[in-house]
């Protein structure tokens, strides 16, 4: 009797909240796990190009034409990963 469940007296709304707690515990341990918990995470320009999958050429080019958006620190060069998303979603979305 150890792996049954019995649901007394819960409504459907109850139990649809119960499940929603569950996902989003599960999946704010795995953004912690996989790095993805800060929004506001820098990756150098090799790393934007390698998490959008292009050339370091296109990436210039979009970031030239604005279709993305590059923070500079020094004579360094920066993505936001969540602004590089938010970009790919407007690409989607055109």
């Amino acid at each position: 009797m150890e792996n049954t469940i019995l649901l007394h007296k819960i409504t459907s709304e109850e139990l649809q909240e119960m499940i929603r707690e569950i996902v989003r515990s599960e999946l704010d341990a795995f953004r912690q796990k996989t790095g993805q918990s800060d929004p506001d995470v820098l990756l150098t320009r090799s790393e934007a190009s390698e998490f959008l999958k292009i050339s370091l050429t296109t990436l210039w080019n979009w970031t030239k034409s604005g279709k993305i958006a590059a923070y500079g620190a020094g004579n360094r060069v920066y993505y936001k990963k969540n602004k590089l998303l938010e970009s790919l979603r407007a690409f989607r979305y055109k």
